[in-house]
């Protein structure tokens, strides 16, 4: 878990990368992808609810709707004095063109400028003479439709079959005369919408286009030529994506409301209405299904279609697809942030909101690209990318995340002492009041490492740190094992305390930090026989104990607390471990906690002190060992009784005597570096006399 933690940004990059290879595969089979379909939808949602191509006023759809077809209930003489609701009576749709004929003579004498007919004259109908003259007398200001027939491509792999008016309204070779357009449409073979409008096309239809070929023109090509706006076509025979006008731009009016004359003078001012107008002619009956799907909707008719594509073209609104170099491009790019965004804040709430954030931004973006530079950049798949790569490193770290934190646990429960983990499951209303802060009186312990600045030095750092974590999991260890709260590592000391979360008693509190104190030492001894075999520095440490009232309570700022102690008490245990550099003994212990030994442990007397931040001085003692863990021989305390009136004729000023005494003592135990002290100290006062207000302390200015 280490590695993969260390690997962290690797893994998260992994992730990210992933995502972004997968997303770029995706695209590469699009008629299988989601994410072409999501993106389509995003671009038609665009299309739907974007900026829109102007709305031109002067278009006029004349819709042939179910009114139109079933015409209302005129009176006899109301028909018999209208020539073309005659012929609309006489029999079903179709009627005889020369319907038409007179449809043109009526708008394009009220002044329209263009008519257009989304209609196929294919075959020969009654009224074609009447309906061909008016199209060779108003030749320049109307346009019919032209088709292909797909059906026997698509079925049979046969040839497309171009549908044009016939000859008696038309002559050979129809599709060449200006009066004449295609009106098909080609849906997106992904979702069968029209999105796209060919405005020219090469007489091989569905393919591409020969050298020197003479295209075919589309309805809306034509119009634009008729209207002065023949440089406004697009004439590269490709399809080209449309910006439409708004959704309800060119609504259709029923057809037979021209003929009507109550409706043409109420509706349309006696044709004042068609004055410079631009008028397409076609279905708008829901049985007709002359509808398409497109961005708009699923119910855009035909006709409508071409004024769009006229629209469109006039104001230049044509759509582009940002290069695909640059989609992949942008797709690396969200991978990339997402993995910085997760990678090196750390804040999985904030990384959250803002890939939300910067998700939604994109989106926005990429709205105004379409709506000021009439631009699709890839959308969906770099969001796509984006978020799945910063959730799923997101899904990663909290994951790692938890691991850690059942792993810290787990180390923790190890390093935490055993008695707080117990007060805080078992009494948290009484631990609750105990952060909040307490006094009580206590056993402090403080354990450090003897010249462990000039070991550091001398030391590898990575065989340092693995030497002293082994160290201080041993001390750890003895700290637990007897019933001790870690209160904290500082460097290479450990802080332990008795009694500051339940206590059994100060004796006790003081026999079983004793006891740990003993047992640290007895560990250390072990360490250094395994140090010592694998040719390591050994180490050499001293312990102070002390015992008096601390404030225990959570201490800190608010972004670290810890649960401690904090008191006089504590300042003068760490002083007593200090003069474990000074005095040859590792174990010394201050007054107070004399008193609480003396039954149960051996300890010996060391000098008088009066440590830094005291005023008065305190018995100083080195803890030797326990009464009945056979660890002390009796001779030693026997003749331990020469040191201990040796040291009280030393500070009585009989020097003399104290040297005897101290001589004897050394006979049986000549390494004793502490009689040894004492004896060098006797033959310096005997050569410089201490003056008469010396009292055997010594003062310590410094830690």
């Amino acid at each position: 878990m280490h590695r993969v933690a260390r690997h962290r940004l690797s893994i998260l990059g992994g992730i990210c990368a992933l995502c972004v290879g997968l997303v770029l595969v995706a695209l590469q089979l699009p008629f299988l992808s989601g994410l072409w379909r999501a993106e389509q939808s995003f671009q038609d949602l665009l299309e739907r609810d974007g900026r829109k191509t102007r709305t031109h006023s002067e278009f006029v759809f004349l819709g042939i709707d179910q009114s139109t077809l079933q015409l209302p209930p005129f009176t006899r003489d109301e028909l018999a004095n209208n020539r073309a609701f005659q012929l609309m009576t006489e029999r079903p749709f179709p009627w005889s063109r020369e319907v038409w004929a007179l449809l043109l003579d009526r708008l394009l004498g009220a002044g329209a400028r263009l008519v257009m007919f989304d209609m196929i004259f294919d075959k020969p109908n009654d009224g074609d003479e009447a309906l061909r003259a008016a199209l060779d007398r108003y030749r320049g200001k109307v346009v019919i439709g032209a088709n292909f027939d797909l059906s026997g491509v698509q079925e049979s792999g046969g040839e497309v079959i171009n549908v044009t008016p016939n000859t008696s309204l038309i002559p050979f070779p129809q599709m060449e005369d200006d009066r004449v357009g295609y009106a098909v449409f080609f849906p997106d073979p992904f979702d069968q919408q029209i999105r796209s409008v060919r405005y020219t096309m090469p007489e091989s239809v569905l393919q591409l286009p020969r050298p020197g070929e003479k295209p075919y023109e589309s309805l809306a090509a034509r119009a634009l030529e008729k209207l002065g706006a023949g440089r406004d076509v697009p004439r590269d025979m490709k399809a080209r994506f449309i910006r439409f006008s708004a959704r309800d731009a060119f609504r259709p009016r029923p057809l037979y409301e021209i003929f009507d004359p109550k409706l043409w003078h109420s509706n349309y001012a006696d044709g004042a209405f068609f004055k410079d107008s631009v008028v397409i002619v076609g279905s708008s009956a829901q049985i007709t299904h002359d509808v398409f799907p497109t961005p708009l909707g699923p119910d855009t008719p035909g006709a409508a279609l071409h004024l769009h594509a006229i629209a469109a073209a006039m104001e230049h609104q044509f759509l582009r697809a940002a290069p695909a170099g640059a989609g992949y491009a942008l797709i690396c790019g969200a991978g990339a942030l997402a993995w910085a965004l997760v990678g090196f804040p750390r804040r999985p709430l904030i990384c959250l909101v803002a890939l939300l954030a910067l998700a939604a931004a994109y989106l926005g973006v990429a709205r105004l690209f379409y709506d000021w530079a009439g631009l699709f950049i890839l959308a969906i798949p770099t969001v796509a990318v984006f978020l799945l790569g910063g959730l799923f490193s997101l899904g990663f770290d909290f994951a790692l995340e938890r691991i850690e934190r059942m792993r810290t646990r787990h180390t923790l429960e190890r390093y935490v002492s055993r008695n707080l983990v117990n007060e805080i499951l078992e009494n948290p209303a009484m631990f609750s009041n105990t952060l909040r802060g307490v006094r009580r009186d206590v056993v402090i312990l403080f354990s450090d490492i003897a010249d462990f600045t000039t070991i550091s030095e001398k030391t590898e750092p990575e065989l340092l740190v693995r030497q002293l974590n082994e160290y201080l999991s041993a001390m750890t260890s003895v700290v637990f094992e007897h019933g001790g709260t870690l209160d904290k590592f500082i460097g290479d000391s450990v802080m332990a305390v008795w009694g500051n979360v339940n206590s059994r008693g100060a004796t006790e509190d003081a026999r079983s930090a004793a006891r740990a104190a003993l047992a640290m030492r007895k560990s250390l001894r072990a360490l250094n026989e395994h140090w010592r075999a694998r040719g390591v520095q050994e180490f050499k440490s001293g312990i102070g104990l002390n015992h008096g009232e601390v404030v225990v309570g959570n201490i800190g700022s608010e972004q670290k607390m810890d649960f401690t102690v904090i008191g006089d008490a504590v300042n003068l245990a760490s002083r007593i471990e200090a003069l474990t550099r000074i005095y040859p003994a590792d174990i010394l212990v201050g007054p107070n906690v004399y008193d609480l030994l003396r039954a149960d442990f051996y300890l010996r007397s060391v000098g008088l002190a009066q440590v830094k931040g005291k005023m008065k001085p305190v018995e100083i003692f080195a803890l030797i060992g326990g009464r009945h863990d056979g660890d002390v021989g009796p001779e030693f305390v026997r003749w331990l009784q020469l040191y201990e009136e040796g040291l009280q004729r030393f500070r009585e000023r009989e020097f003399g005597k104290a040297q005897a005494l101290f001589a004897r003592f050394l006979e049986f135990y000549p390494d004793d570096e502490l009689t040894k002290l004492y004896v060098a100290r006797i033959l310096e006062y005997e050569q410089y006399p201490p003056n008469a207000a010396w009292n055997a302390v010594e003062v310590f200015a410094k830690k």
